[in-house]
């Protein structure tokens, strides 16, 4: 069978190292960075930092050598941060294979340039053909094979045929679809609306505040991306309300857990300095909020979690702020009256 290179050793990539290996006889090298961290992964087989007590098949190959990485690979998966993805490309493109496809599990928007990751991997590595896997998957609940469903997102849609049988099993589903924009766009939005239902926990609003913020940031997320070219009902779908629900309840994640510690009170220098993984909420709400004033698109939850972050507003007075909001035809978005 071909081999797959996946690049990046954090809990996602690691997950999908996992689940490609589940395959009989597929060829997978998982690349990390940092030397150290490699080798006692090599020998370990554990993931200690991120995945602790889940098991890193035999099979795959784990390795610091980026060359060694990416020879003979007929397909790349990339689980880099998207903060940390143009460096990253640089670093792998003279060593990579021409043309070869590319799956990205990133979820982000490039702070300043305002591109989605596949652009950021088209303009390193020129007119590739890539595909975005995103939907509910939180790695520790993937690598202990509770079932889950996925989408992969194509311009090509049999580059995404190609990734939904690459990936499935019997615990973890793959849909497709046409909508790269969408799904890409949808990965990146949530992250935001899930750091806003994490004050939701943190300030103890309780469950009505919470589906409340829900529902409207779904309306925020599908109005953002529509206005950028989006199908509208990706947003139903599961890299849509899907990831939502699941980044927005789930204890493991890091953007809902980031804004609980705000609504507690802690500031957002301790909350990121402590923790070991990236909560990409936090770059991509300036991403967010810098395009949709460039483009003039009323983002009200993104707004008020940008002051939060960047500006020194409370998390109650950015609540207080949304709730004393003109008052609103819920199926129009116009001021009543």
């Amino acid at each position: 069978m071909p081999k797959v290179t996946v690049l990046g050793g954090g809990a996602m990539g690691t997950a999908c190292a996992i689940l490609l290996a589940e395959h009989a006889g597929q060829v997978v090298s998982l690349w990390l960075r940092n030397a150290d961290f490699a080798a006692d992964l090599a020998a370990t087989r554990e993931n200690h930092r991120l995945l602790p007590g889940v098991k890193l098949p035999p099979s795959v190959d784990v390795t610091a050598d980026l060359d060694r990485a990416l020879a003979d690979a007929e397909l790349y998966v990339l689980a880099i941060p998207s903060a940390y993805l143009r460096a990253a490309m640089s670093e792998i493109a003279p060593l990579a294979r021409t043309g070869c496809p590319v799956v990205s599990v990133i979820k982000g928007i490039e702070n300043d340039t305002f591109l989605r990751p596949s652009q950021i991997i088209r303009e390193v590595l020129g007119e590739w053909a890539v595909c975005s896997l995103s939907g509910p998957s939180h790695a520790e609940e993937v690598t202990r094979r509770l079932p889950a469903s996925v989408v992969a997102a194509a311009d090509d849609l049999e580059l995404a045929r190609r990734v939904q049988t690459l990936f499935s099993t019997d615990r973890f589903r793959v849909y497709t679809n046409s909508d790269l924009l969408g799904v890409e766009l949808a990965g990146a939005l949530k992250n935001v609306v899930a750091i806003a239902a994490g004050i939701c926990d943190g300030l103890g609003y309780g469950d009505n505040a919470k589906a409340a913020l829900l529902t409207r940031g779904l309306v925020e997320i599908t109005r953002f991306g529509t206005m950028l070219g989006a199908a509208p009902e990706t947003f139903s779908g599961l890299a849509g309300v899907g990831d939502l629900i699941t980044t927005c309840f789930s204890p493991y994640g890091r953007n809902r857990k980031v804004g609980e510690r705000l609504g507690r009170g802690e500031a957002l220098p301790q909350i990121l300095s402590s923790m070991v993984a990236v909560a990409e909420g936090v770059p991509t709400t300036r991403s967010v909020y810098g395009l949709a004033l460039q483009r003039g698109i009323d983002m009200p939850i993104t707004s008020e979690i940008h002051r939060v972050l960047f500006e020194g507003k409370s998390p109650a007075e950015a609540t207080q702020s949304l709730m004393q909001r003109p008052l609103r035809n819920e199926s129009r978005g116009k001021p009543e009256g």
